[in-house]
């Protein structure tokens, strides 16, 4: 499926996560989408519209607006957890472990104990930045993310829409 699928832009992308969905057999409130600048503000909001899980990583303004979570991280343990915690209880989990992002709340809700263990490894007891997105911090995301993703990937690519 991989070799069939070679999106560029926001539009083939979009397309690409239906395309996807299809061939899976699954529901949009199955998919989780994780993406970081304008290209992916499409799918983003197909993704979050149709009920499932999209995310900003590092992201620039144009994802952090179309994401329901947004993550601040240097390692991508933090999509991995969230992605384990999703596919077994859905947005509404996902929401929580987000609302409880903290140590016990990762043994409260993620299941797989080699996760649990690589996260402390990573990041100790000092999670990255993860939140919901909503009206009342969006603009703060937006700027902290921006910020943080210019740090993370350099001022050149920081700067990409």
């Amino acid at each position: 499926m991989i070799s069939e699928v070679n999106p560029v832009g926001g539009s083939e992308k979009a397309r690409s996560v239906k395309d996807i969905a299809k061939m899976e057999g699954c529901d949009l409130d199955h998919v989780m989408y994780v993406g970081d600048s304008i290209t992916d503000e499409l799918a983003l909001k197909l993704v979050r519209d149709n009920g499932g899980l999209a995310i900003s990583f590092n992201g620039n303004r144009y994802s952090v607006c179309e994401a329901d979570i947004v993550v601040l991280s240097n390692n991508t343990v933090v999509t991995s957890v969230l992605a384990e915690v999703f596919s077994r209880l859905g947005i509404e989990g996902a929401l929580k472990l987000v609302n409880e992002w903290n140590v016990s709340g990762l043994v409260k809700h993620c299941s797989d104990p080699e996760l649990r263990k690589h996260m402390i490894q990573v990041f100790g007891n000092k999670f990255p930045q993860v939140e919901q997105v909503n009206s009342d911090n969006m603009e703060r995301l937006i700027q902290e993310s921006s910020i943080f993703r210019k740090n993370v990937r350099g001022e050149a690519i920081g700067k990409l829409g």
